[in-house]
């Protein structure tokens, strides 16, 4: 699992994470939700790697994350996708995929067959340049090239932003396969918290950068304060 304790990251004289503390459990979805600016991103750059925070501990199972460089704890089988489905424009899809599968031991025939089996779509367009995908097929891709690497842990950031909603409902349930099929590990930021939360095990939900619940995600879909002043979700 990661496990967080205390954790507290300042951009400067800005305070992102205050005192933040959750666990994620093995072969669970955990959902952190929350407004734009609660430190929902800054929470997954630092689990990876790519923000050192002032305190707390971060911990992956029994080893200690904070301190280690990023390229390790991705070795050590945490993958991060980062808001803004970041294709490389000039390859194509089969060589994102493959630069995706490059620091690990995978068979990459084995690999690209089933990425290409998950997202039919790319299987179709596999010798395509990625500047001519549309945002979910970058989506999906963006999702494919970090899972070939068959990791332990997934950080998703924002995976449904700007997608329809058919292409939102299928991102979500390729998630909740990789949990039940393959026992993976995925802490999902989201604003479309009820997305996010029908297919979550647990929720965390930031405010300004704290911590304001964690707990079971349905508890925390059933508690209209929560909804209403944290999640902009309509309360009926």
């Amino acid at each position: 699992m990661i496990r967080v304790e205390g954790l507290s990251v300042n951009y400067g004289a800005v305070r992102a994470l205050r005192d933040v503390t959750f666990e994620a459990p093995t072969g669970q979805i955990t959902a952190v939700l929350g407004a734009n600016g609660a430190g929902k991103t800054t929470l997954l750059r630092t689990i990876s790697g790519l923000v050192a925070p002032k305190a707390g501990s971060i911990f992956l199972d029994e080893k200690a994350l904070v301190g280690v460089a990023t390229e390790n704890i991705a070795r050590m089988g945490v993958a991060h996708v980062p808001e803004g489905r970041g294709v490389i424009e000039e390859l194509t899809v089969e060589e994102n995929l493959r630069l995706g599968a490059m620091a690990s031991k995978v068979n990459l025939s084995e690999g690209l067959n089933e990425q290409y089996e998950r997202f039919s779509a790319l299987g179709e367009r596999r010798k395509k340049l990625c500047s001519t995908l549309s945002g979910g097929e970058r989506q999906m891709l963006a999702m494919s090239r970090a899972l070939i690497a068959k990791p332990r842990v997934l950080l998703l950031d924002e995976p449904s932003l700007g997608l329809a909603p058919q292409i939102t409902a299928q991102l979500m349930r390729v998630i909740r396969d990789l949990c039940e099929n393959e026992h993976l590990t995925v802490i999902l930021v989201e604003q479309n918290a009820k997305s996010a939360l029908r297919i979550a095990h647990r929720a965390v939900v930031l405010h300004l950068g704290s911590a304001v619940a964690s707990g079971d995600a349905a508890e925390v879909a059933a508690n209209d304060d929560l909804r209403r002043y944290y999640l902009g979700v309509v309360v009926e």
